[in-house]
């Protein structure tokens, strides 16, 4: 969740701007917002992410520009409708939030939130609220542990307009996008600008060479069954969670003429995405990436009025 605004604290940074963080560390009742959500507040009047989902960011605001001007770091309590008059009608949840807010770290701290290395970041509770990298999840009594995942991996097979949408859409759901094309014409930065890398190379042996974990998705995207074939066959031997591929039902029924007998071939999710009857390629995007969240999260995808269990991963009804 801290690197959910870590991009943001590090842009106002870059200007010239002070920025505080304001943390979810604890409520009485139901949320939208997990523990740990976070807010970005800076100097200039600009600010990023959520605690609540909207209900009580305003509140949170005051008072964290009230940090920036120099008053000192503060746990304060935000309850859910404070700012309603008596007649209005009150929200869905009504908890009282307990939130930090305090300046945003740096050193050992920051470095850990740039890489993408596991890490346990710590703050205390108790003033001065010091914030620490630890390398255990151990939870003393007056400190709020937040693990510091590797962000799992999208594989993008085939550098073109559709993968700079994906990566578009991918980096802010927390994925590293990695693409790979062993087209020289294609393979190259300025054509998926915010992949946070873009290789040239066959998929079969860039797969070989940085296997797959269980958590990391492959995406195959050319058309080209030259090239989508060989990182088909190389993704569904190895742990990647999710392997899709793009293309037509007809197209993809000769596939798997052409794969049959491959391992792992049930596994293969073709053609790739969600319905939403996606046309544009923005839309082919948010279909194939829906189809991926929901898939990790053990999620059939369908409308959500249309079930009646837990709405998030956690079970949180909200």
């Amino acid at each position: 969740m801290l690197r959910e605004v870590w991009p943001f604290v590090e842009r106002k940074r870059a200007e010239g701007h002070p920025v505080v963080l304001a943390r979810l560390i604890g409520r009485d009742g139901p949320g939208a917002r997990p523990i740990g959500a976070t807010m970005a507040i800076s100097g200039d009047g600009e600010w990023t992410g959520s605690i609540a989902g909207g209900c009580v960011e305003g509140a949170v605001l005051s008072e964290a520009r009230e940090v920036l001007a120099g008053d000192p770091a503060r746990i304060t309590e935000v309850s859910v409708g404070d700012e309603l008059l008596p007649w209005e009608p009150g929200p869905a949840c009504r908890s009282t939030l307990r939130v930090l807010i305090t300046e945003a770290p740096g050193g050992a701290v920051a470095a850990a939130l740039r890489q993408d290395e596991p890490a346990f970041v710590r703050v205390g509770l108790r003033y001065p609220y010091v914030w620490a990298v630890g390398e255990t999840a151990d939870l003393a009594h007056d400190e709020h542990v937040e693990e510091l995942a590797a962000r799992p991996k999208v594989i993008v097979v085939g550098a073109t307009d559709l993968a700079a949408a994906v990566a578009a859409l991918a980096v802010p759901l927390g994925r590293r996008v990695i693409v790979v094309d062993p087209r020289p014409e294609y393979a190259h930065r300025a054509r998926v600008p915010l992949a946070d890398e873009v290789v040239r190379a066959w998929p079969d042996a860039y797969l070989a060479a940085h296997p797959p974990a269980a958590g990391d998705a492959v995406l195959a995207m050319t058309h080209d069954p030259r090239i989508d074939d060989s990182a088909l066959i190389a993704a569904l031997a190895g742990a990647a969670g999710h392997v899709a591929v793009l293309g037509s039902r007809a197209t993809h029924a000769e596939r798997l003429l052409r794969l049959a007998g491959t391992p792992g071939l049930d596994r293969l999710a073709g053609p790739a995405g969600l319905d939403l009857g996606a046309g544009s390629t923005a839309e082919t995007a948010l279909s194939l990436l829906a189809e991926l969240v929901a898939a990790t999260n053990g999620r059939s995808g369908g409308r959500l009025c249309e079930t009646d269990g837990p709405i998030t991963k956690s079970g949180v009804k909200v």
